[in-house]
């Protein structure tokens, strides 16, 4: 099985059990403030190559226009059912629509903006010969980035990705390079889901009880 019939079958068997999901999502977002269901922000793809990536809007209306592309857990741009949205991680699943149509993979590189692309060393550029994905290494080891930014204590919240996740962000995108196959494709998504599971539904429900 190749890799893109897998990402096109897992996203289009992903999109349909998920529909109903995304409905109640796209409806949440118009009624809680004005503006698109999408996010469409520009993202560097396979080969340095251009796309617009799907994400559930979960910040105002041009958004980037007023602030950082970066965003902290206490960013103000961030709208009422958005923070719901990036709580867990649903703005991250309507990608399976870049997916299904080849910009994304499932497993991959997440896509960067063009700033943080061209602060690439030459070793980091190699990841982009790999299409990006939805979650990698990096996805699961700073699965609470905002959260990150925001206890930094510096104010300029690109500048705090920058110093305190961008580098081991490389260097664990380089050993996906390095080490891909389908089973470690397997793992991530597995070790993703878990991920998830227990930062967010179980932690959460622990700080409720507790």
């Amino acid at each position: 099985m190749t890799k893109r019939f897998f990402d096109f079958i897992a996203a289009f068997l992903g999109l349909v059990v998920l529909s109903p999901v995304f409905a109640v999502i796209a409806i949440a977002i118009k009624i809680d403030s004005p503006g698109p269901i999408f996010y469409r922000g520009v993202r560097v793809g396979r080969d340095g190559r251009s796309f617009k990536i799907f994400k559930f809007r979960s910040m105002i209306t041009d958004a980037e226009k007023i602030g950082s592309t970066s965003t902290s857990n206490t960013d103000s741009r961030v709208t009422g059912m958005g923070k719901i949205i990036r709580k867990f991680k649903l703005d991250e699943f309507s990608q399976l629509i870049n997916v299904l149509v080849g910009d994304m993979s499932i497993v991959g590189p997440r896509p960067q903006v063009q700033w943080a692309v061209d602060v690439f060393t030459e070793e980091e550029k190699k990841v982009l010969v790999l299409r990006p994905g939805i979650t990698d290494w990096a996805s699961i080891r700073f699965h609470n980035e905002g959260e990150i930014i925001a206890k930094s204590g510096i104010a300029d919240p690109d500048e705090a990705y920058l110093k305190l996740i961008h580098p081991e962000k490389m260097k664990l995108q380089l050993k996906y390079l390095r080490e891909q196959s389908f089973l470690i494709d397997l793992l991530i998504i597995l070790k993703t889901l878990s991920t998830l599971f227990f930062s967010r539904i179980v932690k959460r429900t622990n700080n409720l009880g507790g």
